[in-house]
């Protein structure tokens, strides 16, 4: 293939798949030629690729205005119902969920050797781990770069660095405060979630549900759970990615803002509970106040109950919904 690349591509018969491209890179030059010769003839030539980074590269350099570009994330609730707090959306983990622990350690070794290599040259991959660990216990929290350097003993720089190689490789979930001239001084540095609840339980130590449902991390962890939700259901629908979080400095917080196709924003409120009690529509009710008519449906998610009557309202204009239910109503066109 390499010795002859125009060869091997005239001996193939569209439609044709590509596996792990980017091991082969210098390839696409010679398929865009082929492309150029019949453009009105499209979905022949499909590519994926395991390194984001060095895909990325070579389809932006050789591909440019020829391809449309799709990235495969871990798997949604709205997919399989397989999906769950502890163990995240990856295939692997869901059919083998009792290889867990093993699957997660091999996919850090390989992830820190080949993926973050590829980007950047990380001289120290055991500090870079420790920053992978820590940045778990930040989970949900707004980010604060000083604060993660100093225990690792690098510089904010080296963070700021560190973050964009996760960024760029899906393993974070980066949401930006929302504001819109509200006369309010708000917060404005983003929260900063792992994208996988799986990953995010591993690095934390967490093996059980029982653990999990008494970890101090419970609340932050299902928060996480229901951004990566609304991320991926934004992704399927072929939408860009788009969620905010509300702060202001008097206190009034609401977990996720999410734009809808009909210009209005979901308030949206995650609690890990599964009891729902009025107080926790205060936030929704409060906000709404503020943004007026740019405010949609008033949610409050929750984890699902076996035994509890399901709760459709807890308060004047508030839903409540389980997890599952808010993800069936995030495809839907409301």
């Amino acid at each position: 293939m390499r010795s002859d690349p125009r060869a091997f591509l005239e001996a193939l018969r569209p439609p044709v798949v590509f596996d792990e491209i980017q091991n082969t890179p210098e390839l696409l030059a010679y398929v865009r030629t082929v492309i150029d010769t019949g453009r009105r003839r499209m979905g022949q030539w499909l590519f994926s690729g395991s390194q984001e980074a060095p895909l990325m590269q070579g389809i932006s350099e050789s591909m440019a205005g020829r391809a449309a570009i799709l990235q495969l994330l871990a798997f949604s609730l709205s997919e399989t119902k397989k999906v769950n707090l502890l163990h995240g959306g990856f295939p692997e983990v869901l059919a083998r969920p009792k290889a867990r622990s093993l699957w997660f350690a091999s996919y850090l070794q390989t992830y820190l050797e080949r993926d973050v290599r590829a980007i950047t040259n990380v001289r120290d991959l055991a500090t870079f781990r420790r920053f992978l660990a820590l940045l778990a216990s930040r989970h949900g929290q707004i980010l604060n770069k000083t604060d993660l350097a100093a225990p690792l003993g690098v510089t904010v720089p080296t963070i700021g660095d560190w973050l964009h190689i996760l960024e760029v490789t899906g393993q974070v979930i980066l949401v930006p405060p929302y504001f819109e001239n509200l006369g309010k001084r708000l917060i404005k540095s983003p929260k900063i979630y792992l994208g996988d609840s799986g990953l995010a339980c591993y690095l934390l130590g967490l093996t059980s549900v029982a653990e999990l449902e008494r970890s101090p991390f419970l609340g932050a962890l299902f928060e996480g759970f229901v951004a990566a939700e609304i991320i991926k259901s934004q992704a399927d629908r072929g939408m860009r990615k788009e969620l905010y979080y509300f702060r202001d400095q008097q206190g009034l917080e609401v977990d996720f803002l999410v734009p809808r196709p009909n210009a209005k924003l979901w308030l949206v409120e995650a609690k890990s509970a599964k009891t729902v009690r009025p107080p926790m529509a205060s936030p929704l009710i409060s906000l709404q106040r503020v943004l007026q008519k740019r405010a949609g449906r008033l949610i409050v998610v929750h984890q699902k109950s076996r035994l509890q009557t399901p709760t459709a309202a807890i308060a004047r204009g508030v839903e409540a919904l389980d997890v599952g239910q808010f993800v069936s109503e995030l495809l839907s066109a409301r």
